[in-house]
């Protein structure tokens, strides 16, 4: 199960999404200039992730090469993680798991994933709001809250680095305004050394490709009741699970923002509903006659829940 789940939270965090367009406030103009200079400049983060479960504290190093990105994220402490970038191809070498490659535009669970965003296309769905200037790692930098319009999904409230559009701290919050989990840059430095020092990287023994084949014209024997304005399918697939005689089926979905997948499969016990929060992702499951229905994402608990009981079995 834990298998399975990383899997499907890692190909979460690679849904890309399309343009959009649109006439952005300042505020939002400001997060699109965080966007570009986060996948355009040469930098350094050393920063912490802190959530319910704890504090993690992590390096992320950013670079192009050859007009090519090439990034690196290793956790600092306990058992070593590591994940790596290299144009389009990723590899991820995780404790207890097989280390694997996927395609993609970002390494997931980096930095906070309204850095990937395309902002004008949250405009449809969130309203930004600038509330003024604070200093963090000794920066001064422009404060930005992105709160959602229905309610149904989570907001941020961004620090960006006046200078460089960085950001330098993300805050995850639910529908109370209670942060879920914080993104802060302890110390950063960015520039010219970065790129010579990403220029001399040793690069590991890249593990094979992870095979994630096309699922656009499978039927599926199930059908969505409800989603969230603005969530739309990306992938759909259907295939066996690890070391278990079964398939399941499962849909993608994103906002542009938050991405949660939707997996069907025969049930495995009897017993009625369960539920996980872990930081901003939900794991709720349910059963329906023979089949269990798992929503794994971004979401606050009432939405996926509402997702689920939708879920219409053919």
């Amino acid at each position: 199960m834990k298998q399975l789940v990383f899997i499907f939270c890692t190909l979460l965090g690679c849904v890309l999404a399309p343009a959009t367009a649109s006439t952005l406030n300042a505020s939002g103009v400001l997060l699109q200039q965080m966007t570009s200079a986060s996948q355009t400049l040469s930098y350094e983060f050393s920063y912490v992730n802190v959530s319910k479960l704890g504090i993690e504290s992590l390096r992320y190093r950013h670079s192009l090469q050859n007009g090519k990105p090439l990034v690196q994220l290793m956790s600092m402490d306990g058992p070593q993680r590591e994940a790596i970038m290299r144009g389009i191809e990723i590899s991820y070498f995780e404790p207890g798991i097989e280390p694997f490659s996927i395609r993609g535009d970002h390494i997931v669970d980096s930095l906070p994933s309204l850095v990937f965003s395309d902002i004008t296309r949250l405009e449809q769905y969130y309203d930004f709001v600038s509330v003024g200037r604070a200093r963090i790692a000794d920066r001064i930098c422009d404060v930005v809250r992105v709160v959602s319009r229905d309610g149904l999904r989570y907001n941020y409230i961004v620090w960006l680095d006046s200078e460089t559009k960085l950001p330098l701290r993300a805050d995850l919050l639910d529908r109370d305004g209670d942060t879920l989990e914080q993104f802060r840059v302890i110390a950063f430095t960015s520039g010219n050394d970065v790129t010579a020092k990403m220029a001399n990287f040793t690069m590991p023994i890249m593990p094979p490709l992870l095979s994630t084949p096309s699922g656009d014209k499978i039927n599926l024997s199930w059908t969505i009741g409800w989603l969230p304005q603005g969530f739309t399918e990306s992938s759909r697939s259907r295939h066996p699970l690890p070391n278990v005689d079964m398939v399941v089926e499962s849909r993608l979905f994103s906002d542009g923002l938050f991405s949660f997948s939707l997996n069907v499969s025969p049930a495995s016990y009897k017993s009625g509903e369960h539920q996980l929060r872990q930081g901003r992702r939900t794991i709720h499951s349910e059963i329906r006659g023979n089949n269990e229905i798992i929503v794994i994402g971004e979401l606050p608990p009432a939405t996926a829940k509402r997702i689920a009981d939708g879920v219409v079995i053919k």
